[in-house]
């Protein structure tokens, strides 16, 4: 029997955490499986590798369910490094990207890098890789065993063959230029990777990870490492299936997105809408002709339809959640155009100031599930204090489903509009075809369907007269006339 791990949960109320203020924590996440020849070694060299001034480390350590004395040496570097390791054991081996999903949901740190528990990658390069993410210049990065380097050990040729494919064909779908795609050494912002949705239990994470950094159009880097590589016979591995499975999921993620899928948002086929690219860049599109220099969207979510919004004199784009909002302010850093604020229509809780208010020509809601209650009208009003005299709130709205109490009707839009004060210029049905490819679990929808509702948005407008519809466009404008206190 595996004796239990002396660590703690990254959920627990009694973590090790003896940072001052000043301090920036690195988290060091390493998946474990059968590595009992090299574990210990790995770890002392990762506690004694160089930082740089600042910055402490922590280590969370998966095992996947190791048949060897993996788990036995965990405990004892555990205990050889008190309140530094935290180590955790999953229930049955699932592979190498289940367990750094694992390690990623624990870790605590600002910064976070993988590590392999074996000798291929050498931690004291560590300081090579953080440096573009602490001087803010990245929001990953990549340490690549192909970039030039004064010297280099000579690696087994059709290993690195394989390798040159893969990153080819995943530069080549993801637009990247990478030299080394299935590069261990990755490393992130914490609260960045975090928010990335991962789905891979073996290799297939590299590709995967990479294709949903493109996605998100993070800025990358690359800095040249060392590279120690294995052999089979020391314990390697990754085999030709992987390579095989790492085409798949290339090919995959060059069709579909699921990068913004968030999983703290209602889990329905509405989140997987809102994650569609082209889905996205209709609704912008439908929207521009009614938006002006100065925008406001609420409820932006992780930014998957904020990416498509013009960009002219001024965007704000408001969250409610503060996770959400620490994402969007990462994401958003340095633009001189765009604001991130935090404002909650419900609540009225907001970091915007007076001088917001009518500053707004345009305030749109496409990616929101908060305003689904008919009597709405302090809400409404919120929203139009917004807005200036000439000012328009566009927002897509969920249609009512037979038998469900949460969406809208037509005639309740229109009523709870009118009581805030709105004029309706534009009340139009959208019957989307998500009904028919997408299922309420996004987790039971499969590739197929997604790959059929993307490849059909935008072609399908013909539907909105014959089905019921799935929700409704709207445009109401601002009136001078104050608002009725009926």
């Amino acid at each position: 029997m595996i004796p239990p791990y002396s660590s703690v949960s990254a959920n627990d109320e009694n973590k090790n955490d003896e940072r001052t203020p000043r301090q920036i924590l690195f988290s060091i996440l390493i998946p474990v499986y059968n590595e009992q020849a090299y574990l210990a070694l790995v770890i002392d060299r990762v506690m004694a590798a160089p930082l740089p001034e600042g910055v402490e480390r922590e280590l969370v350590l998966v095992d996947d369910c190791s048949t060897d004395r993996s788990p036995e040496i965990i405990e004892t570097l555990v205990q050889k490094y008190p309140g530094r390791i935290r180590a955790f054991r999953q229930p049955k081996n699932q592979g190498k990207g289940a367990a750094i999903r694992r390690a990623i949901k624990e870790m605590t740190g600002d910064f976070a890098i993988i590590q392999d528990a074996d000798l291929e990658y050498d931690p004291n390069e560590y300081s090579l890789v953080l440096a573009p993410l602490l001087d803010g210049r990245a929001d990953v990065v990549y340490g690549s065993r192909f970039a030039t380097r004064e010297t280099r050990k000579v690696l087994q040729y059709h290993h690195k063959l394989g390798n040159l494919f893969l990153t080819h064909l995943s530069n080549f779908a993801t637009g990247l230029d990478l030299t080394d795609m299935e590069t261990c050494y990755k490393a992130f912002r914490a609260d960045a990777l975090k928010s990335i949705p991962l789905r891979s239990n073996r290799f297939g994470i590299e590709p995967e990870i990479t294709a949903k950094i493109a996605k998100r159009g993070w800025t990358v880097y690359e800095v040249p490492i060392s590279y120690n590589g294995r052999r089979y016979s020391e314990g390697k591995k990754i085999g030709w299936k992987d390579g095989v499975s790492a085409i798949r999921l290339i090919l995959k993620y060059w069709f579909i997105d699921d990068s913004f899928y968030d999983e703290d948002s209602d889990s329905d086929s509405a989140q997987q809408v809102g994650q569609s690219k082209r889905y996205g860049k209709l609704l912008v599109k439908r929207a521009a002709p009614y938006l002006g220099m100065k925008t406001l969207e609420l409820g932006a979510g992780l930014g998957a339809i904020s990416r498509f919004i013009p960009q002219k004199e001024r965007l704000t784009v408001t969250e409610a959640d503060d996770r959400r909002l620490k994402f969007l302010n990462a994401s958003y850093d340095g633009n001189s155009v765009v604001d991130v604020a935090k404002f909650d229509p419900r609540s009225g809780e907001t970091s915007l100031t007076d001088g917001d208010k009518g500053a707004y020509d345009s305030v749109v809601c496409f990616n929101r599930t908060a305003i689904l209650d008919v009597d709405v009208k302090t809400e409404l009003e919120r929203i139009r204090n917004l807005l200036n005299d000439e000012g328009r709130f566009v927002a897509v709205l969920p249609a009512r489903k037979k038998g469900d109490s949460k969406g809208w009707k037509k005639t309740e839009i229109q009523e709870s509009l009118a009581r805030a004060g709105f004029v309706v210029e534009k009340l139009a049905p959208i019957a989307s075809i998500e009904r028919v490819f997408l299922r309420r679990d996004p987790k039971r929808t499969s590739q197929f369907g997604f790959i059929m509702f993307e490849a059909l948005v935008g072609k399908t407008r013909w539907l909105d007269a014959l089905l019921p519809p799935t929700r409704f466009f709207v445009v109401a404008s601002k009136t001078k006339k104050e608002p009725s206190a009926n």
